[in-house]
């Protein structure tokens, strides 16, 4: 009986991953959509550095973009690693997704060049991977460990190629900084095994 519990979970935790990626890839469409329809009135939410009143479009900008194909870009990778880390819990993976979010944001805000304006997912997309990474390694679990090398191996490549500063129009500065975040919040949000746990209560 436990064990059927157990799978039902299981299942309904990927019922509710899945909706909710799906739901969150589909309001940047959305975004995109009422952005061409206003004349790119959205693209102003981006991140202008150093300006103060522009600390009010940190978290806007993860889900604006500039143009369709800047969206397709980010779509399916933010589904599959939001869809991997909203495993582990939505309120979990809703804190984390937090703090890349702003993390990402302040630093875009900081050491972005001047006169930039940078929007989209792909500091989120980056700091999700960094978190996949390394959660597993982080919290000593086999099934994360090899999650994390599953999605070295499949997305490393273009991870890397998105950390190059040679990119005409890309912000490697928004990529570098939410790949850190994400291994800084495998940190923060690190759960513990039922050993460290045990000896919490027992203390």
């Amino acid at each position: 009986m436990s064990g059927m519990q157990s799978e039902w979970s299981q299942g309904d935790r990927a019922k509710a991953a899945a909706k909710l990626m799906v739901g969150w890839v589909a309001l940047l469409w959305l975004l995109e959509v009422v952005d061409v329809v206003s004349g790119h009135a959205l693209d102003s939410l981006g991140i202008v550095p150093r300006e103060p009143s522009e600390l009010l479009d940190i978290v806007p900008a993860a889900f604006i973009h500039f143009g369709f194909a800047h969206v397709a870009a980010n779509s399916v990778p933010l589904l599959v690693f939001g869809f991997l880390a909203a495993l582990g819990g939505i309120r979990r993976f809703a804190a984390v997704s937090a703090l890349i979010i702003v993390a990402d944001g302040l630093g875009v805000w900081l050491i972005s060049p001047a006169h930039t304006n940078t929007a989209g997912a792909s500091g989120l997309i980056f700091g999700l991977f960094g978190f996949l990474l390394i959660t597993g390694f982080v919290e000593r679990r086999p099934l994360g460990i090899a999650v994390g090398l599953l999605i070295g191996a499949v997305w490393g490549t273009s991870i890397l190629f998105g950390l190059a500063p040679t990119q005409s129009g890309v912000s490697w500065q928004a990529h570098l900084i939410g790949l850190a975040a994400g291994m800084g919040a495998a940190f923060v949000f690190r759960r513990r095994t039922p050993v460290e746990q045990r000896g919490a209560l027992s203390a």
